[in-house]
């Protein structure tokens, strides 16, 4: 075997490692995160009765139990000497991670996803209603949405992310690879199709361009949020084919129809449309960043010097 070809198998099984501990933080998590929610579910039995029954507490646990990803994580990387680097991303030591930033996520979020949510009503393939407005779980159920949005984010933008700028130079590969295990994730969902595999592939780049020009994770946490309790929690209709109990407005589900901009199972992440809306934004992006972008901020010591397609502001 040639000298290219070993160096060649050993990225190839790097990536395929990476790729692995990456699905091992989302299942360990996962089940840890379960195993808290069902704990406090039993201890809320005792003093509320049909707790379970409760559409803001069905939905906290749908979320919350993402908490475990969190935990698994964390508590690697803490322990993990080799990859302890990779928890300076999650605070405030990149220029990014600033409060301005998360607000300029969850108005990205927002805006692309209500853009898709708006096409499909005109187009009239939803009708929604109004179902009810209680501030308090409104807040409350955001918060939920939130650390679940930024536990995957955690791992496929932070952790993973990390791991391949380290291990091959190039921010093109970590940005890539970790979109592609992002809607690899997705596949067990109900409703995937291909054209959902693309829609969600797209959304992962976005974000990871996110954390690449604007040397933000917090910003891909926010708009993973806002893109998610948009159209789950606000208007009702499915995230990545999975319902949430509890929303602001329901929709119509007899009246509901597949079009090029809203699939019934899947949500509007199933559609054309959607991913031209998805492509359109990481075009802006990456333009947009190849302009005003700046350095990001890099954990690795030997990796210092990588600023490819970065301004060095």
């Amino acid at each position: 075997m040639s000298a290219e070809n070993k160096k060649t198998g050993k990225k190839v099984r790097t990536l395929l490692i990476s790729c692995g501990e990456a699905f091992s933080l989302i299942l360990f998590g996962q089940m840890l995160g379960m195993f808290i929610m069902g704990f406090i579910s039993g201890i809320l039995n005792i003093f509320i009765s049909d707790i379970d029954k409760s559409d803001i507490w069905k939905t906290t646990v749908d979320y919350g139990m993402f908490i475990g990803i969190w935990i698994v994580t964390l508590f690697i990387l803490k322990v993990s000497k080799k990859e302890r680097p990779i928890l300076q991303v999650v605070g405030t030591k990149p220029d990014g991670n600033n409060i301005l930033k998360f607000l300029f996520g969850i108005l990205i979020g927002f805006v692309l996803n209500g853009v898709c949510i708006l096409v499909a009503w005109l187009h009239s393939d939803i009708a929604i209603h109004f179902e009810n407005f209680r501030p308090l779980s409104f807040v409350f159920i955001f918060a939920m949405v939130l650390i679940q949005s930024s536990a995957e984010e955690l791992v496929c933008r932070g952790f993973l992310y990390q791991i391949l700028i380290k291990n091959f130079k190039n921010p093109a590969v970590a940005i890539v690879g970790n979109s592609l295990l992002f809607a690899s994730g997705h596949l067990g969902n109900n409703g995937i199709t291909v054209l959902s595999f693309i829609d969600i592939c797209l959304s992962g780049l976005l974000f990871s361009l996110m954390v690449y020009y604007m040397d933000s994770l917090w910003c891909a946490f926010a708009g993973h949020t806002a893109w998610n309790f948009t159209q789950a929690i606000i208007f009702g209709l499915p995230n990545s084919g999975n319902p949430a109990v509890y929303s602001v407005f329901k929709i119509d589900l007899d009246s509901s129809r597949n079009s090029f901009a809203y699939n019934v199972v899947f949500g509007i992440e199933g559609t054309i449309f959607s991913v031209i809306v998805l492509a359109l934004a990481c075009v802006a992006l990456y333009l947009w960043g190849r302009k005003y972008g700046k350095k990001p901020f890099y954990v690795w010591e030997e990796n210092n010097e990588l600023v490819t397609g970065i301004n060095k502001n």
